[in-house]
C-alpha cells in the first residue's frame, strides 16, 4: 500500500510533492499503524479514503496553480499551502512560553518539597496571596484606565452625540 500511495503522490505538483511529500509519507504510516489495530471495516475503508483523498489533494493543487489562486479551493479543512507559513516571531514567543512553563513547574515542585507533609502548611499564607494578586489586579486595571482616560480613548464622551438614523432629520 505504501508503494501505491507513493505513486499517488507523483499526481501533485512537483513543488508541493517536494515540500511537503516526506510530510505526508509519515503522517499516512503513522494513520496505517493506527488502523492496523482497528477492525476489519476500518482497514478495508482506509486505503480507500486514503486515495480518494490524495486524488482530490493532487485535483486542488493543480487548480489552484491553474487558476492562480492562493486561495484554497478546499471542499473540507484547510489545505496545505506552500505560501502559509507562521511568523518568525512565532517560534521566539513559542520558546519563551515554553520557558515560563517550565520554570513554573520547578517553582511548583520546589514550593512542593518545602511544603511537604510534616514540614508545615502552605493555608497561613493564603490570604496575604490572594490580597497580593487582587491589590496587583486593582492597580493594573487602573494604570490601564489612567491611560486610557488620558489617550481620550474610550468613546464614552461620544456618546452625548450620537444621533440614531431612524431619529435623524434631512
Amino acid at each position: 500500500m505504501l508503494s501505491f500511495y507513493r505513486w499517488l503522490l507523483h499526481l501533485y505538483p512537483q513543488l508541493y510533492r517536494h515540500e511537503y511529500g516526506d510530510e505526508m509519507i509519515s503522517v499516512f504510516r503513522d494513520a496505517k499503524a493506527d488502523v492496523s489495530a482497528g477492525s476489519f471495516n476500518e482497514r478495508i475503508c482506509f486505503p480507500v479514503r486514503e486515495s480518494l483523498g490524495l486524488l482530490a489533494g493532487a485535483l486542488r493543487e493543480h487548480l489552484r496553480i491553474i487558476t492562480g489562486s492562493h486561495q484554497s479551493l478546499s471542499f473540507r479543512g484547510l489545505a496545505m499551502r506552500p505560501e502559509f507559513r507562521f511568523p518568525r516571531s512565532t517560534v521566539l514567543l513559542m520558546s519563551i512560553i515554553f520557558g515560563g512553563v517550565i520554570l513554573a513547574m520547578e517553582k511548583a515542585n520546589t514550593i512542593q518539597m518545602k511544603y511537604a507533609a510534616g514540614s508545615g502548611s502552605i493555608w497561613p499564607s493564603l490570604p496575604w496571596f490572594l490580597g497580593f494578586t487582587l491589590l496587583f489586579t486593582c492597580a493594573v486595571a487602573m494604570v490601564g484606565w489612567g491611560i486610557l482616560f488620558a489617550l481620550g480613548r474610550t468613546g464614552t464622551h461620544r456618546l452625548a452625540n450620537i444621533q440614531p438614523g431612524w431619529n435623524r432629520t434631512e
